[in-house]
């Protein structure tokens, strides 16, 4: 009687961990976000040569970025030393390129995530299946591609969720709660408006000028930011409408593996707001009850 109890309360708390999440995961009560700071801010990296972690752009009032589940590369693997990269896309929209990219990833068995947006999944619904399928993460890229705190929260809220929407709607798969704000524009108030409604913000550790089809920085420029800024913890932002990276990233990719990398997930360090604090949680109180159980059943014996 006694285990069946503790299997109905186990299966209650795992039940609470795959209910859909609230917009507000991070308050009971409504926030109030005038008291966040919407001064625009991009999102600049200053890179070393010595391969360790660059530092980032913190914006107004920001005193940490993992404060609002924001990140922009693994900080524990920069910490620790752990050569660990994890492939990031933007898809603004499709210039040939991405079935190619796909294939690549495919071939060296690396998986990775694609930041979509609203055009992007309408027109290529194929595509954004064919990421979900072969075991790629898809984050939101927003619905119009604007700069996030030019936006008033209402009007931040609507360009995710209708990218949310959109993607449920053409593909049948739900969009994997990442973010990544355009052009990384961002600010303090954004962030946390983002954090309420369930995302960790994706920024990035290594950027180059690759987003412009008729100005391509060539495939040498590309492999060459990998072999001179590549750091522990790594977190690339990489275009899908380049030619250049896309034509480099077979290189890349055995060049990293060659200087000893694994290639991951941003899952593997990137926290979703109430998601992942609830699994944890649970699998506490469910070590918990059994360490429990086995102390009943030795006192038992």
């Amino acid at each position: 009687m006694r285990k069946k109890f503790l299997l109905i309360i186990i299966f209650a708390l795992i039940i609470s961990v795959v209910m859909p999440v609230n917009d507000s995961v991070s308050a009971k009560k409504k926030t109030d976000y005038s008291k966040y700071s919407n001064t625009k801010s991009g999102f600049g990296l200053g890179l070393n040569k010595e391969h360790k972690k660059p530092s980032g752009t913190l914006a107004s009032g920001v005193e940490k970025l993992s404060d609002y589940n924001a990140y922009y590369c693994d900080a524990k693997a920069a910490k620790k030393n752990k050569k660990k990269i994890y492939l990031t896309f933007d898809c603004g929209y499709e210039n040939g390129n991405t079935k190619t990219i796909l294939k690549i990833l495919k071939k060296n068995k690396v998986k990775a995530i694609f930041f979509v947006t609203e055009p992007y999944i309408k027109q290529n619904p194929k595509l954004v299946k064919r990421m979900k399928k072969e075991g790629h993460l898809v984050g939101n890229h927003t619905s119009t591609h604007p700069k996030l705190p030019t936006k008033s929260v209402s009007e931040l809220k609507k360009e995710i969720r209708q990218c949310e929407k959109t993607m449920k709607k053409v593909t049948g798969y739900s969009m994997d709660k990442y973010v990544r704000p355009p052009e990384g524009c961002y600010s303090q108030r954004t962030l946390k408006v983002l954090q309420d409604m369930g995302y960790a913000t994706m920024f990035w550790s290594l950027a180059w000028k690759d987003w412009e089809p008729s100005n391509q920085p060539g495939k040498s420029t590309v492999v060459n930011m990998f072999k001179t800024y590549h750091h522990p913890g790594m977190m690339p932002l990489i275009h899908v409408i380049s030619k250049s990276d896309t034509e480099a990233l077979p290189d890349i990719i055995k060049y990293m593996k060659g200087k000893g990398y694994k290639f991951g997930e941003v899952s593997d360090f990137a926290v979703i707001p109430g998601v992942d604090k609830a699994k944890k949680e649970t699998k506490k109180e469910v070590e918990h009850t059994k360490k429990s159980e086995k102390k009943v059943d030795s006192t038992a014996d």
